[in-house]
């Protein structure tokens, strides 16, 4: 009899915490949740992850190269060309500073684009997209002369044309993993110029006014945030080390 009592009032135990814990009870009370997260919104994060995992290969593997050489170009040497000036030895780095300029000002439109969805403001969406859309191919137009006039100065995979800093003959690592990482890093801001002109023809199409928000245009700034994010990382590794 004392088991049949004891099993009893387990039984009871158990029915009574199943009544007051239902299966759909929220737990978070201390505002807005942390995991309620859109699931595009997510999604975006978890490429953006990935991709981060890609580019940090490709930078741990030039940096393990970069320095287990006994020499290495000179970037001051390296890019030291200017569009229509010529070359500029006292200021070798001004050309990509501006590139980096141009991306970071697109970065900055492009919060405010993603801001004035939030505020519902179509007009100021429009325009911030076509200011960063303007910033990307800028910042394409400029990557494309310095790889032509690289290629006509003999650089290529493959083919390295620039002496060590040390006066020694250099090998082809520093062209492969400058064209690789550069080229790569610029495709990824391709694919965002052409998806913030999705965006920018969705929103003048008033698809967004029509769904109520303007999610889309903060996922492609999360995408077009992190492509800037890269280029500090490459700017480093090949311009200023």
């Amino acid at each position: 009899m004392p088991d049949d009592i004891f099993v009893t009032e387990i039984l009871s135990i158990n029915m009574s915490t199943s009544t007051t814990a239902p299966v759909n009870t929220k737990w978070w009370s201390g505002g807005k949740s942390p995991f309620n997260v859109e699931y595009g919104k997510l999604m975006m994060w978890y490429f953006l992850m990935s991709d981060a995992f890609t580019f940090g290969a490709f930078l741990i593997a030039y940096g393990t190269t970069r320095f287990a050489t006994a020499g290495w170009p000179n970037p001051n040497e390296v890019f030291k060309s200017y569009p229509f000036a010529g070359e500029n030895a006292n200021a070798p780095l001004v050309f990509v500073s501006i590139m980096t300029f141009i991306l970071i000002i697109s970065s900055v439109t492009m919060v405010l684009a993603v801001k004035a969805g939030q505020e519902m403001n179509k007009k100021a969406v429009v325009n911030n997209l076509i200011l960063t859309i303007i910033g990307g191919l800028a910042f394409l137009s400029c990557q494309a002369w310095e790889w032509t006039h690289l290629f006509h100065e003999g650089a290529w995979w493959g083919r390295n044309p620039f002496i060590n800093a040390d006066g020694t003959q250099s090998t082809t690592n520093f062209t492969n993993f400058f064209f690789t990482i550069t080229g790569f890093h610029g495709f990824h801001v391709f694919s965002g110029v052409i998806i913030n002109i999705v965006m920018l023809i969705m929103t003048l199409m008033d698809k967004f006014e029509q769904r109520g928000h303007y999610l889309m245009i903060e996922k492609a700034g999360l995408y077009w945030h992190f492509v800037d994010l890269v280029w500090v990382f490459v700017f480093t590794c090949f311009y200023l080390i």
